[in-house]
């Protein structure tokens, strides 16, 4: 079903690393929404974009992919799509080809594959001016004519070309002509017998070819009687060791380059460019290795430094609120809970957006510049002693934003050992809700006239530091002694440096925004209404300590506090621990309401340094706090990744088993460094 108001759905595709994403951020702007395809964690992007004539047009942004061959589960939900058999969403009415014009050959295989999916086609011939660069000459009208479909330039991250596309867009697309490409003489006749099983239900000639092909894959979508022939030639020439695939894959190439050398495209010197100077240091085996450090602490540092003013303003915002309500409202319960609860436990969580949005702002330049295809290049020798695939990298490097989207992002691992690994592993990479827990400590550690902003960020890149080489220990047994085997080879496309696309990466930073705020809004201010509640009743007092102690939350802490109490915790933190189990960064909420920071001056950071034991010894002393701190770089204190990974494994076994590996590790961890603390003398 078409969703009211919109009259045809395009579906994008392109191979990655061809501004497939960039040139969907342009026509679509802030009219996206982002989602799951039904039944499965694959997220589906979908926005609206207008023709010339103001035609709203639905746009769905698949996964990059090579081939219509698919090998994982995200190119298995795309062609799903293209086939309109994805549940929930419409057969497109259109697909628009998004192909790097500066390697036309690569990636003009993939649309002679689309060209026979029996679907209008539209390409967008993206990055024209590096092309161009390369000495690459561009002849969109030979090529439309040589193809038969419409042929458009675009520099999506300048928004060149744009109109032209909109304009094609809102015409009648065209059906491509029947099959062009010469299909070896063995295989035609294979593919005819197929093909004519499909002919009642699919009448034209290149669709049927296709499903033809498909089924000689492996498929199992179709008659019955074209499977069994399907199975028959497999086997034929499975005995005859005719590799019928690598023929096919032989044939579209050779048709694609007759039709760049005919439309006279093909030519140009190749000059060494300045991606290739800039490789020359960046892949360099040592060098590498400290322009990747110089970014890392280059970020760490922008956390701390560039976030404490609009944290400053935010956290004024917040105290100048709670004196506000205090001034105007009369004294009780009411007033209470907006200024203790609400505001404490809202505004304590809310002040970290800038730390968020300037780690995503990096991960963005990063991204789009090309060099994160680089940074993957540099650690696949790492991911490989530690058993795992360079497919490992992305879902990763997504971890260190949230584990759910790096735990989603395991469907592009093909290998079904490689993608539990990482799954079991994405956790202990330091999130984005990790950080208001990180910096809260580290500043309740340290105080600032003490240590330099670039001290703190290399404690926050230590903290980073210790999850990800714990991973990489844990994927090494995991993968060697657990699980088995090894891991395939990384064939790894380096795309060439361009300058960001800044109104994507600003799309990116505008989603998270909302993401966290929503969470801050909704799941957050839910809690912080509980925990003041369980916090405050029953009321044993007036002194708010001694109430503190014997509220609900303050028993439950009094229950955990001879368990957490070798680490150096208390009972109000255990009080965080149990509500940082919905999302980490509530441990911060949770403090800001236990030792109601509401509308005080100082904020958290002042209450957490002036919290003592019943003799008088701090509590958050610099031990205490690495202690924590090291709790929270390894514990799961997150339930919807555990959900996540249930849904994403199947079943309940492995997701248990990394909570409880996770937990426990958490706690050994923990301990040693009281431990080790104590035995030196601190």
């Amino acid at each position: 079903m078409k969703q009211d108001g919109v009259k045809r759905w395009v579906a994008v595709i392109g191979n990655p690393n061809a501004g497939k994403s960039t040139l969907f951020n342009a026509l679509t702007g802030l009219r996206q929404r982002v989602g799951n395809y039904p039944g499965v964690t694959v997220e589906k992007r979908t926005g609206t974009a207008f023709t010339l004539h103001g035609e709203a047009i639905e746009l769905i942004d698949l996964p990059g992919m090579y081939s219509l061959l698919p090998q994982s589960p995200d190119e298995k939900i795309a062609l799903q799509v293209l086939r309109g058999e994805s549940p929930g969403v419409p057969r497109p009415d259109g697909i628009l080809c998004v192909v790097d014009a500066s390697n036309l050959e690569r990636n003009l295989f993939l649309v002679t594959q689309v060209m026979e999916l029996g679907v209008p086609v539209l390409v967008a011939l993206n990055m024209v001016d590096m092309a161009e660069s390369r000495g690459v000459r561009l002849r969109p009208q030979e090529l439309s004519e040589k193809l038969g479909i419409p042929f458009i330039p675009t520099q999506a991250h300048r928004g060149k070309g744009l109109v032209e596309l909109r304009a094609a867009l809102g015409q009648t697309l065209l059906h491509p002509g029947p099959r062009q490409w010469t299909m070896p003489p063995p295989l035609a006749v294979a593919v005819g017998q197929i093909a004519a099983a499909w002919r009642d239900s699919l009448p034209a000639e290149g669709r049927a070819e296709g499903k033809a092909l498909e089924l000689l894959a492996g498929s199992d979508v179709g008659p019955e009687g074209a499977r069994k022939l399907a199975q028959a030639w497999r086997e034929r020439f499975r005995k005859e060791a005719y590799d019928w695939s690598a023929a096919v894959v032989h044939a579209r190439y050779e048709y694609v380059r007759n039709v760049l050398g005919e439309a006279g495209m093909i030519g140009g010197t190749r000059v060494a460019s300045w991606t290739d100077w800039i490789d020359a240091i960046v892949l360099h085996p040592v060098a590498g290795w400290g322009v990747l450090a110089a970014m890392m602490v280059s970020l760490f540092v922008s956390i701390f430094s560039i976030a404490s003013y609009p944290m400053e303003w935010i956290d004024s915002g917040f105290t100048w609120a709670g004196q506000l309500l205090e001034s105007q409202m009369p004294a009780g319960i009411l007033r209470e809970l907006f200024v203790n609860g609400i505001l404490a436990g809202v505004g304590g969580v809310v002040i970290f957006l800038p730390q968020i949005l300037i780690l995503f702002f990096f991960l963005g330049l990063l991204e789009d510049s090309g060099y994160l295809a680089r940074a993957a290049f540099l650690l696949d020798r790492v991911m490989h002693r530690v058993g795992l695939s360079g497919k490992s990298f992305i879902p990763l490097l997504s971890s260190y934003a949230c584990a759910i989207p790096g735990i989603m992002a395991t469907r592009t691992v093909e290998d079904p050992k490689d993608r539990l690994t990482t799954i079991l592993i994405a956790p202990l990479m330091s999130c984005s809700a990790r950080i208001p827990v990180y910096t809260t400590l580290i500043a309740a550690a340290v105080p600032v006239a003490l240590v330099p902003v670039w001290g703190k960020a290399v404690a926050l890149l230590g903290l980073y530091a210790l999850g990800t080489g714990t991973a990489f220990f844990l994927a090494w047994i995991f993968r060697k002694k657990m699980l088995g085997g090894g891991s395939p080879p990384l064939i790894l496309e380096l795309p060439p440096y361009r300058c960001p696309a800044f109104q994507t990466v600003a799309l990116r930073m505008w989603e998270r925004a909302l993401i966290f705020l929503r969470r801050a809004g909704t799941v957050i201010l839910a809690l912080s209404i509980l925990l003041w509640f369980v916090s405050s009743f029953p009321k044993s007092s007036e002194d708010e300590s001694i109430n503190l102690a014997g509220s609900y939350a303050g028993q439950l802490g009094h229950w955990m506090e001879p368990v957490i109490r070798p680490l150096g915790f208390d009972w109000r933190i255990g009080i965080g621990l149990v509500a940082s189990l919905a999302a980490r960064e509530v441990f911060v909420s949770t403090m800001s309401i236990v030792y109601h920071v509401g509308g005080e001056e100082g904020g958290l950071v002042a209450a957490m340094r002036g919290a003592a034991w019943p003799d008088g010894i701090i509590i958050y002393s610099p031990l205490t706090c690495l202690s924590l701190l090291v709790f929270y770089v390894y514990a799961l204190q997150c339930l919807s990744t555990v959900a996540v990974a249930k849904r994403e494994t199947g079943g309940w076994g492995w997701p248990a088993f990394m909570m409880l590996y996770m937990t426990g590790l958490a706690y050994f961890a923990a301990w040693m460094v009281q431990i080790v603390g104590h035995a030196l003398g601190f």
